[in-house]
């Protein structure tokens, strides 16, 4: 069952304009430096969440049917311990420069690809999934955390019973945030790259669980990271 708030439908949905400014960012440049330069300097020093941790997170948590949603440079992909050597692992993005740097770093694996906006109705016809990531995407997407929120509405569409959904963002409110993270998220804010001034704890918190069981959520500096469960 797929439990929405109840003034789902009046929800404003973000701009195409929005939506593209939150991704617009990943040029095949920035992908080039991400790793060092988010990964490794900001995670660690900014953010106070260092990617070993996001890493450990997806070891808990990925399976061997597998979906990751924002997929970055494929990082933690690459990195992480799937259950088999054989996975099934998909790819869904936006961003055609993302798909196509993601891909090429998990070829391994044949990856599925899909690209698309996870704030429309997924209508691709695809196999559902056992477990689905969303790491470091809900802070560039447009709108509030309710209205963000229909992605997780989406994916539950296409995951099957029981299925797992993981992830972290970083927040606004809610969590302690030293004056580098105030400053760097200012800016990002500013340049449309991030959009999470109404982020918090709180609403994150009733996102999932309005959606999802046995949520759970962890604070790492100004990142939270959060599991659940399909009903």
């Amino acid at each position: 069952m797929n439990l929405k708030p109840d003034n789902y439908e009046a929800l404003r949905m973000p701009t195409q304009e929005q939506v593209i400014a939150g991704q617009a960012a990943y040029t095949k440049w920035l992908l080039s430096v991400y790793d060092i330069a988010v990964l490794g300097i900001s995670n660690s020093y900014v953010w106070k969440c260092p990617s070993s941790i996001i890493e450990a997170h997806y070891n808990r948590h990925v399976s061997s049917n597998h979906l990751d949603v924002g997929v970055g440079t494929g990082y933690f992909l690459d990195c992480c311990n799937f259950p088999s050597y054989s996975p099934r692992v998909a790819l869904m993005d936006m961003n055609a420069s993302t798909l196509a740097f993601a891909s090429k770093r998990i070829a391994r694996y044949s990856p599925e690809i899909y690209q698309h906006n996870i704030l429309e109705k997924i209508e691709i016809s695809m196999e559902p999934f056992n477990s689905v990531s969303i790491n470091y995407l809900i802070h560039c997407l447009p709108g509030t955390i309710a209205e963000k929120a229909v992605a997780f509405d989406h994916l539950n569409t296409i995951m099957n019973s029981g299925a797992c959904i993981f992830g972290s963002t970083i927040l606004h409110d809610g969590v302690p945030i030293g004056w580098p993270a105030r400053i760097l998220m200012a800016i990002y804010n500013k340049k449309g790259i991030f959009a999470n001034t109404k982020d918090n704890l709180e609403g994150l918190e009733i996102a999932l669980c309005q959606r999802f069981k046995n949520v759970r959520l962890k604070v790492f500096g100004c990142v939270a990271l959060f599991s659940g469960e399909v009903r």
